[in-house]
Order: C-alpha cells, then sequence, then structure tokens
C-alpha cells in the first residue's frame, strides 16, 4: 500500500514554476521557428502588382534584344572573326549560295531483290 500512496502523492505534487517557464519558452521558439519559415505572409494587392510589372519588363528587355541580334550587325568573336549579320541578309546570302549550287546526280535505286540478304557461305542451298 506504500507504493500506491507514493504514486498519488507524486500525482498530486505541483510542478515547480520553472517547469511551466519551459514549456510557455518551448511554445514561444515553435512560434518563431513557424514565423520564421511562413515568414510575412500578408501581401497585399500591391506586392503582386509590381511582380508583374517587373516580368512585363524583363520580357521586353528580352525581346528588344532579341529583336537587336536579329536586324543589326556585330561582333560575336573579334580574335575569332565571327560576326552576327541580319537574318533577311543571311537568308539572303544562303539562296544566292544554293543557287550557284548544282544538284548531285541521283544513284540507281537498289530494287527489294538486291536488299535481300544473301545465303550465308556455310549453310547448303536448297
Amino acid at each position: 500500500m506504500a507504493d500506491t500512496q507514493t504514486i498519488r502523492q507524486v500525482a498530486q505534487t505541483r510542478a515547480p514554476l520553472s517547469t511551466w517557464l519551459g514549456v510557455v519558452l518551448l511554445f514561444a521558439l515553435f512560434g518563431v521557428i513557424v514565423l520564421a519559415v511562413i515568414g510575412p505572409s500578408p501581401r497585399g494587392d500591391s506586392y503582386e502588382q509590381k511582380r508583374a510589372k517587373a516580368r512585363e519588363e524583363k520580357l521586353k528587355t528580352a525581346r528588344e534584344e532579341d529583336a537587336k541580334a536579329l536586324t543589326t550587325y556585330g561582333w560575336i568573336d573579334k580574335n575569332k572573326g565571327a560576326v552576327r549579320i541580319p537574318i533577311e541578309r543571311a537568308m539572303e546570302l544562303t539562296v544566292a549560295d544554293l543557287a550557284k549550287k548544282k544538284p548531285a546526280k541521283a544513284g540507281p535505286l537498289a530494287s527489294p531483290e538486291a536488299q535481300a540478304s544473301p545465303v550465308p557461305t556455310g549453310a547448303a542451298a536448297p
């Protein structure tokens, strides 16, 4: 019976103040970690509008750079002598180059019988 009595006394004793303070600090630490992971979540419409405007500006800049690269002359690598020419001029030069070349004659087409594999030399023919 002594064992039952001591268990009841331990269960009914009040926890010290330091235990309660530890539990409260543990919850506070958990809250701080959650806020650090999630971050300041309430963002207004102005945040999304700013992001959309920044994306539009980046797209506009990229398109302008691409248009400039396709329509102007410029150096790609001076040391190697590589240049960039407008796409229209490149197409004209390519068509002129292809017009100078004569097409090669086509070889005879092989018949299906000629393409069949021959009888192996070690096997007897029927």
